[in-house]
């Protein structure tokens, strides 16, 4: 068996994680996730993203509006930590890694599969106006964006690379906490909680 048809190894928090998102059920909060950045003045900025789909073994998609601050501050500082709390599970994941650059087909292939996966509803958020700018009440908030409208320029990708995962179990006493480091292949460390 060549290189090529190798399975691709999955560092070990990623059972964990998918373990604790199917115990949230149908929830939509299982999707959520919280992403920091840092804006160019060196403020923090947090907000929830929906999770996208995986990569490979260490590659996490979600989409944003190419209007928002948040590509700018990604072009700025690259680097991120995300925060999955999945109450049912007890369990919260912080991810941390950087955001990478697709080539541009491959990045042009991911964002047309991405687009076709969105429900109608789904897609009418990059319908709307500018996000962050004064609201008008005369603007148009289409419900919808159907299967033929093209895929608007500021429909972005942002893939990440996971380089370190720590997960916070909410349960017994002490609570546990592990990380795991790309760098050190993804061999478990125990914390303090």
């Amino acid at each position: 068996m060549g290189a090529d048809h190798m399975p691709e190894f999955l560092p070990p928090w990623r059972p964990l994680l998918r373990g604790a998102r199917e115990r949230e059920g149908r929830s939509p909060a299982a999707r959520w996730l919280q992403l920091a950045t840092v804006a160019s003045d060196g403020t923090p900025r947090v907000r929830t993203l929906v999770f996208r789909g995986w990569a490979g073994p260490t590659g996490l998609d979600l989409l944003t509006d190419g209007r928002s601050t948040k590509p700018t501050e990604l072009a700025h500082q690259p680097t991120v930590e995300l925060c999955w709390l999945l109450p049912k599970a007890r369990s919260q994941f912080r991810l941390r890694g950087a955001v990478i650059q697709l080539e541009t087909e491959e990045l042009q292939r991911e964002r047309e599969q991405h687009w076709q996966r969105l429900t109608p509803g789904g897609r009418a958020l990059w319908g709307w106006p500018e996000p962050g700018q004064p609201f008008e009440a005369s603007a148009d908030f289409p419900e919808e964006l159907g299967d033929n409208v093209p895929i608007p320029p500021h429909f972005q990708l942002l893939r990440i690379a996971i380089e370190q995962a720590e997960l916070l179990e909410l349960t017994g006493h002490p609570h546990h906490r592990r990380r795991w480091q790309a760098g050190d292949g993804w061999r478990e460390q125990r914390l303090n909680p």
